[in-house]
């Protein structure tokens, strides 16, 4: 009885909200019962301080300027809600489809810096009120305003790019667990809120994209890092052409865990809120008991939906987007819509189908920003060199260039503030800049004279250390493969029982298995097909980076060193 009456005043608490004086609080936000903290205990691990683990590394680097509120800032843009363990940050600006700007940043930076000190607060759910999105992008349309008012408005613009950066690091170095409800339009903006979670949960309404070629911009928010490191091409595809993935798509891409239907979102956190965890679990432990909790929730993948991007349209995409540069992957499209793809031995394969991708792929490519495509594509590759930290530095230098450009300013004008759809680029054409001979992208990547992003953590890493809970790559298939030489149904058992019976690892495993090995007629035993990927080693907690580390001498790519940084917002 005592504890239906507590679960009952948690609910009833809940609904009540209020906006939290600056004398008591000093944010400004709305928040659910922010008093509320009975419920169990999901404190940071009273282990040993020299046992290093990912969730002990998160140290606040300093200088940092302090992020608070500003007057003027809209007090009901997010709110903030306490269910027992569970800290939820609800995005409010479902007019503007959750639109990520400085306000809400301003917010959600200081929440989430009170709550990793925090012994009460066991989890962190970020999710967008209504229907249609999670986020749908940052404000853009503010931004290039205030580019058209000279300097000074693309120096606020620089501070607002420094800010959302600042967060989103935050966030992929978080040390408690952290879950995303990807529920809706999820773009730009919102990609950074979600994407670096260990844990990103689809819905039927999940609707991702990055793009940022559309507008003039380049794919940001740690997508140097997240998008490179996607299996094959995939990332470089979704990066240039702006391509959108919906519903079970985004979960088969790996971009989420983790998918569910819209419907069991708030009974899922309901069930959240009663996890209980032990004083000395480690952040792999905690996320461990929410992955298989969320899996509870995983009433299986739609049969209408098939996987979008596997077989001969995934093979289509390696050939052409794993290029080196952008005449050439104009070249390798030209082919493809000529020939109708091609076969394994590089006969033409005249597929219908191939052919119609093609030739919208080469159409779109020709609609997006010319200097953006050199310059993502450029991105992608050095990006695969970059640590979480240096990519969000990165970023925000070329944010940075990207403001004086013109084409930010005319894309998101025409796009957004005229609607006419017919931006004026800088650059006509990719071929424009074909024959031109200059190199476009150079610039954006140069350090030289560039005070580096001051961020809000330290931690430091070249993979990200919890890939575990998404979808096997084809490394993972590929290194049981060569561990154990068995038959297609023996593999896809073994990557079921080390996943525990994950929804759609069958499904992911069989497409890989089908694309990437041959079978021997006698014995039915499946070799991988030539060299293959390299076999993805699953990064140890242990192993994460607290400090700086050599980097690449490729490009300006210069091993950042945290005592060294020096804050210029």
């Amino acid at each position: 009885m005592l504890k239906r009456a507590l679960y009952g005043c948690a609910a009833s608490c809940r609904t009540q909200t209020r906006t939290i004086s600056s004398a008591r609080m000093p944010l400004r936000a709305k928040i659910g019962n922010p008093a509320f903290t009975i419920g169990g205990r999901a404190q940071i691990s009273t282990a040993p301080p020299q046992e290093k683990d990912y969730h002990r590394s998160n140290k606040v680097e300093e200088p940092v300027p302090e992020i608070k509120e500003l007057e003027g800032d809209d007090p009901e843009d997010v709110l903030f809600n306490t269910l027992f363990g569970v800290r939820t940050i609800e995005l409010n600006r479902p007019n503007t489809l959750n639109s990520l700007n400085g306000s809400m940043a301003r917010k959600i930076v200081p929440r989430l810096l009170e709550w990793s000190k925090s012994d009460m607060a066991n989890v962190v759910i970020m999710k967008g009120a209504g229907p249609k999105a999670f986020c749908a992008g940052g404000d853009v349309k503010h931004l290039a305003k205030d580019n058209t008012k000279g300097d000074r408005g693309k120096r606020r613009s620089e501070k607002y790019f420094a800010l959302e950066y600042k967060l989103d690091h935050l966030i992929a170095t978080y040390r408690k667990p952290y879950v995303a409800f990807m529920d809706g339009i999820t773009m730009g903006g919102g990609v950074g809120l979600s994407i670096h979670a260990p844990l990103r949960i689809a819905t039927e309404r999940t609707v991702f994209a990055m793009p940022e070629t559309t507008i003039g911009f380049f794919p940001d928010v740690g997508a140097s890092f997240f998008l490179p490191r996607m299996p094959g091409a995939v990332g470089t595809y979704l990066a240039l052409t702006s391509e959108r993935l919906k519903g079970a798509n985004v979960f088969y891409a790996g971009i989420a865990t983790h998918y569910i239907h819209s419907t069991s979102l708030p009974a899922l956190e309901r069930r959240l809120a009663e996890l209980r965890f032990k004083d000395y679990d480690t952040l792999l432990e905690r996320l461990t008991l929410i992955d298989s909790t969320i899996e509870e929730f995983c009433t299986g993948l739609p049969y209408d939906e098939p996987m979008l991007i596997q077989g001969k349209l995934r093979n289509a995409i390696d050939r052409v987007f794993s290029k080196t540069n952008v005449p050439a992957v104009i070249t390798a499209l030209e082919a493809e819509a000529e020939n109708g793809g091609f076969l394994e031995n590089g006969d033409a394969a005249q597929d219908g189908e191939l052919k119609e991708w093609a030739e919208k792929t080469l159409a779109t490519l020709h609609q997006r920003s010319p200097t953006s495509v050199y310059v993502t594509l450029r991105q992608m590759q050095l990006g695969k060199s970059w640590s979480i930290r240096e990519a969000f530095q990165r970023e925000h230098a070329m944010a940075s260039k990207f403001m004086d450009h013109p084409d930010f300013t005319e894309g998101v004008h025409a796009l957004l503030i005229r609607k006419d759809g017919k931006p004026k680029w800088k650059h006509a054409s990719l071929e424009e800049i074909r024959d031109s001979g200059e190199n476009v992208s150079e610039p954006f990547f140069q350090m030289e004279g560039q005070t580096r992003l001051p961020l809000l953590s330290v931690t430091n890493y070249m993979d990200y250390p919890f890939r575990q809970f998404g979808i096997p790559t084809e490394g993972q298939v590929e290194s049981v493969l060569r561990k154990m030489p068995g038959t297609r149904q023996a593999i896809v058992k073994e990557m079921l029982r080390e996943r525990k019976g994950k929804q759609g690892v069958r499904e992911v495993v069989e497409e890989i298995l089908a694309r990437k090995t041959n079978v021997d007629e006698k014995s039915k035993l499946l070799t991988w097909k030539g060299e293959g990927e390299k076999s993805l080693q699953l990064p140890k907690t242990e192993a994460i980076q607290e400090t700086s580390h050599k980097e690449p001498q490729e490009g300006a790519s210069e091993a950042p060193q945290t005592e060294e940084l020096k804050p210029d917002v």
